[in-house]
């Protein structure tokens, strides 16, 4: 070791305790640094943290894209079948095609009650042979007519016109 020197001045002892902290300066230095080697400084946690969010906010943002796609899709899908149901139920029951999309309900018992009653009136609203000409005939003509009785009175009252 080497001898005791008397510190004379305070700019001597500032140069020694100086000198005294720079070595354990060093030394807590080398220390926390083999301590926490492979983690990363809080900064760099900062912008990495940073990054993942951006890169969260970015994916969030395309799946509620495609969320809404397959929604849109979905629905799509799901009018094509029940339209094709409802043809199919119409063609069944003999209702025309025009009239398919007419049919309500749910589900596909509640289709076929609906055109069983619609085919009802479907089939009502179809016209009959009339049982006679509604046309005029012309000089007690009874073409068109069915029976005596209408021949009888259709030959009244064009004696009557007359």
């Amino acid at each position: 070791m080497s001898e005791f020197k008397t510190i004379e001045t305070q700019e001597e002892l500032d140069s020694i305790i100086k000198d005294r902290l720079d070595r354990n300066t060093k030394k807590i230095t080398a220390e926390v640094t083999k301590q926490f080697e492979g983690y990363i400084s809080p900064d760099d946690a900062a912008k990495s943290k940073k990054a993942l969010e951006d890169e969260i906010s970015k994916l969030t943002a395309q799946i509620t894209e495609k969320d809404t796609k397959i929604a849109d899709i979905t629905a799509k899908n799901t009018a094509y079948e029940t339209a094709a149901v409802k043809a199919k139920i119409a063609r069944e029951y003999g209702i025309p095609a025009e009239l398919a999309d007419r049919i309500s309900g749910t589900n596909e018992d509640e289709y076929k009650a609906d055109a069983e009653n619609l085919a009802k009136f479907v089939a009502a609203g179809k016209p009959t042979a009339p049982m006679f000409s509604a046309e005029p005939s012309g000089n007690n003509s009874n073409i068109g007519q069915t029976n005596n009785t209408d021949a009888a009175l259709m030959a009244v009252l064009n004696e009557l016109s007359n």
